[in-house]
């Protein structure tokens, strides 16, 4: 037997055992053939590359017809008809996973690139040193201030206590509300059996290094889903917590105001309060009162609707809508309240009227998706809102024009809230990505 017919059995032998599915094709000398050039490009299985058949312009990994090159698994697998499969593997699926990884990629790098780093050389005592000698104007330390403030920004995880081992069985929030003045959380979280679980977080004994909590519940008022919540000051400043309460099978939804001293007792002398319901079903939102000439008054919205309730003397005012109101919020210093709906509409009621009059909307702004929640802002002569689009856009009251529109904020179908802290100059939007 001659030297090169030895070495082209050799060649033959050892493709059949790296490539296997040649088999099912026949094994005569014209298929040896692209065997040979695959042997001859130097690569065995060893070094396949990482890439798929899709890029074989960048492998050295021959594309074969009807095969698919998984870098991965560093084999091939034959590629189905795109039809008549309830899961098939075909080159488009292929090319739009592959297309897929990469923007997942990007994304990822763009991420850590936003990441603002704190400049070099900017710290506190450079930032008042040069304040006080007159290099910077006051829009340029309260710029590089508020910077500073942010990159020192951590993330510090906070331990939760409890006297019942049962609450902390889901530490999922399905709602976290702070207080005035941000000493108590209310927690709303679902339980295993059925319905949610309340709670008060106290905050003033958070301090480093520890960072714990302690949470404090009443099971007894506790199995209703919560659509929306707002603190009351009825007695005292956030001396109740306001509930829209789901029904249950034939028990009716509710607008219910529950004591925080049920909870725990934050100022003395505290007795605990007498819980009070009232028959509202279907809210969306809810809001309190601060106002003087609105006092120890709520307001719920409907479907289609807005009521405004006196706590105190039951009594109730209407005010009909063109769509669902998702958001709510009373002014301090005028008698208006500020409604968000899910037609994009943002508007406010004058509490002075006592009719549906004409006058009854004291100012119309408009988004293109359903605004999710608004906030009152600068002396009541700017207004805050946002959307399920994403958008934020900071509105002038007195013009009723768009001063600015934010931009990062993901959201495309659920109610998120909205904060802002004026002082810091910090607005705090959830993304519905992350939230998931």
């Amino acid at each position: 037997m001659s030297e090169s017919n030895w070495q082209s059995r050799r060649h033959e032998r050892r493709n059949h055992r790296q490539y296997p599915w040649f088999r099912q094709h026949g094994s005569n000398r014209c298929n040896t053939r692209p065997q040979q050039r695959l042997q001859d490009s130097g690569h065995g299985d060893d070094e396949a590359p990482s890439t798929s058949s899709s890029t074989a312009g960048s492998s050295s990994v021959p594309d074969l017809p009807g095969y698919y090159f998984d870098p991965e698994k560093n084999r091939y697998f034959r590629l189905l008809p795109g039809h008549n499969n309830c899961n098939p593997l075909t080159k488009e699926g292929l090319r739009h996973k592959e297309m897929e990884s990469k923007r997942l990629q990007l994304l990822e790098e763009e991420d850590k690139q936003r990441k603002k780093i704190a400049r070099m050389g900017c710290n506190a005592s450079s930032l008042l040193q040069k304040n006080k000698l007159g290099f910077l104007n006051v829009t340029s330390y309260c710029r590089l201030a508020h910077e500073l403030r942010l990159s020192c920004m951590q993330r510090q995880k906070v331990q939760i206590q409890s006297s019942d081992p049962s609450a902390l069985a889901s530490d999922r929030f399905n709602l976290i509300l702070a207080d005035t003045n941000s000493d108590r959380l209310f927690t709303v979280n679902d339980v295993k059996v059925g319905g949610s679980k309340y709670g008060i977080i106290s905050l003033r004994g958070l301090r480093p290094p520890t960072f714990r909590v302690h949470m404090h519940e009443n099971l007894y008022f506790t199995n209703r889903k919560v659509n929306s919540v707002c603190w009351a000051s009825l007695n005292h400043l956030d001396s109740h917590v306001l509930l829209c309460l789901m029904g249950i099978a034939e028990t009716p939804g509710c607008a219910t105001l529950l004591p925080a001293s049920l909870f725990v007792s934050s100022h003395p002398g505290d007795r605990p309060g007498m819980l009070c319901s009232f028959r509202i079903p279907g809210a969306w939102s809810c809001a309190w009162s601060l106002n003087i000439q609105a006092n120890n008054c709520f307001s719920t919205g409907l479907s289609r609707r807005v009521l405004v309730t006196n706590v105190v003397t039951g009594h109730r005012q209407s005010f009909g809508t063109s769509s669902d109101v998702l958001a709510q919020q009373f002014a301090v210093l005028a008698p208006l309240l500020f409604n968000g709906c899910r037609s994009g509409e943002v508007f406010a009621i004058d509490l002075r009227c006592r009719n549906q009059g004409k006058d009854w909307k004291a100012t119309r702004l408009f988004h293109d998706s359903a605004v999710t929640s608004v906030q009152i802002l600068q002396e009541e002569q700017s207004l805050m809102a946002s959307d399920m689009a994403g958008t934020i856009k900071l509105w002038d009251l007195r013009t009723t024009k768009c001063l600015r529109q934010y931009e990062g904020h993901v959201n495309e179908y659920a109610h998120l809230p909205l904060h802002v802290h004026e002082e810091e100059g910090i607005v705090v939007a959830e993304d519905a990505e992350k939230r998931n």
